[in-house]
């Protein structure tokens, strides 16, 4: 899957279920901040992309992954292994 496609899919969600505007998501943006996540989030996050995207994800995964376009990649990196 496309690179494009993959990050406007995840902004849509994010967009209707954490009720954040798309001008607050870019690359750089810290996810976290962003989106004001805690432990619950990460949940509904984590549901949410394996449900449209077909991919596993585990609490390994984000480690490393502080900002949107860290988000991106790991979802692409998944979706396209």
């Amino acid at each position: 899957m496309e690179s494009n496609l993959i990050i406007e899919k995840v902004n849509e969600f994010l967009v209707e279920e954490f009720e954040v505007e798309i001008e607050e998501i870019s690359p750089e943006a810290n996810l976290k901040e962003t989106l004001d996540l805690d432990s619950l989030d990460y949940v509904d996050l984590v549901v949410a992309i394996e449900a449209t995207f077909g991919v596993k994800l585990v609490g390994e995964d984000f480690v490393g992954v502080e900002n949107f376009q860290n988000f991106y990649d790991l979802i692409e990196n998944k979706v396209n292994s």
